[in-house]
């Protein structure tokens, strides 16, 4: 087994960044996560896929939002663009964008937790902004998951 890799990993509490990094196949470097390609460790006779949790997020507007406004007119427009560029390029948000009328923003994310996901999106500059606000998180089991590197497979 690779070293960290002991019961706190199999029960699914990862907590630092660095130790889930790890545990995702990626490595850490100057405190960023690079991602690299993903691979299910050899444990025995089986295969056992990295422990990572995936949430459906909804951002909604809030009081700061201008309706009057599209989406990359609103104030800070980017700033915001260039932070969740950013979550993006970390793996922490997998894919996402408005649905809908544009009122509400759909994420599929990957952390540890719950708390991870408020914690990194209080950073972005529309929530300090009270333009978007978190409407709901919810564990989302990927089933069905295209991506070329995909632990689910």
């Amino acid at each position: 087994m690779p070293r960290g890799f002991g019961s706190d990993v199999l029960s699914g509490r990862v907590h630092s960044m660095a130790h889930r990094s790890a545990v995702r196949g990626e490595t850490v470097r100057s405190g960023r996560r690079r991602r690299v390609q993903r691979g299910a460790f050899d444990v025995g006779s089986g295969q056992y896929a990295p422990v990572v949790a995936n949430f459906a997020v909804r951002l909604v507007h809030g009081p700061g939002w201008d309706p009057s406004r599209p989406i990359r007119d609103q104030e800070g427009w980017d700033e915001h663009a260039a932070f969740m560029d950013g979550l993006v390029d970390d793996g922490f948000i997998i894919l996402g964008g408005p649905v809908g009328n544009g009122e509400q923003t759909l994420h599929a994310v990957e952390a540890a937790d719950e708390n991870e996901i408020r914690t990194r999106l209080d950073w972005d500059p529309w929530a300090a902004a009270g333009l978007l606000q978190i409407g709901t998180i919810e564990p989302w089991a990927l089933w069905l998951d295209s991506r070329p590197a995909n632990p689910a497979r």
